[in-house]
């Protein structure tokens, strides 16, 4: 598989997800919150966006 997630833009997706998954957590915000949280988590975590894949970014 190949990566389109640049190292900078990974650590930023990680601690979103993570903080939006944390806010939910302990009722912060509402639960879906925390769901939509793991969308920039994982994709940070295996360094492989679709969507940028689809508007052909990173790609070369």
């Amino acid at each position: 598989m190949f990566t389109n997630v640049g190292t900078a833009d990974r650590a930023v997706r990680i601690l979103i997800g993570v903080a939006m998954i944390l806010l939910a957590f302990f009722g912060k915000v509402p639960a879906w919150v925390g769901w939509v949280g793991l969308i920039p988590l994982v994709t940070g975590l295996v360094r492989m966006c679709p969507l940028y894949w689809v508007l052909g970014i990173g790609r070369d």
